[in-house]
C-alpha cells in the first residue's frame, strides 16, 4: 500500500509529474503567444526599413515623420499624436 502511494504522489506531484506537465504546458503556451508577438513587431519594423531604404531613395514621407520625431518639430498647425510605440522604444 505505501509503494502505490508513494508512486501515485510522485506521478502527481514529482518532477515529471502531472502538476509540472500542466506547468509546462502552460509556459510552452506562454512563450508561444510571447513569440508571435516578438514576430509582429519584427515585421512592423522590417516594413518601416523597407519604406526608409528603398531602392529608388528615401520615402519622402517616412523621412519627414523620422526628421520632425527625431528633432522634436512640428508646424504650429500640425497635430502629433504619440501612440505609444515610440515612447516604448526610447526607453529601452
Amino acid at each position: 500500500m505505501l509503494l502505490v502511494v508513494y508512486f501515485g504522489y510522485h506521478a502527481i506531484q514529482g518532477d515529471w509529474g502531472l502538476i509540472r506537465y500542466l506547468q509546462l504546458d502552460q509556459q510552452i503556451a506562454q512563450l508561444e503567444q510571447d513569440a508571435e508577438l516578438v514576430t509582429a513587431q519584427r515585421e512592423a519594423l522590417q516594413h518601416r526599413v523597407t519604406l526608409i531604404s528603398h531602392i529608388d531613395g528615401v520615402d519622402p514621407d517616412m523621412l519627414d515623420e523620422q526628421a520632425r520625431y527625431m528633432l522634436g518639430f512640428s508646424h504650429p498647425e500640425d497635430f502629433v499624436i504619440f501612440t505609444g510605440n515610440e515612447m516604448a522604444s526610447e526607453a529601452e
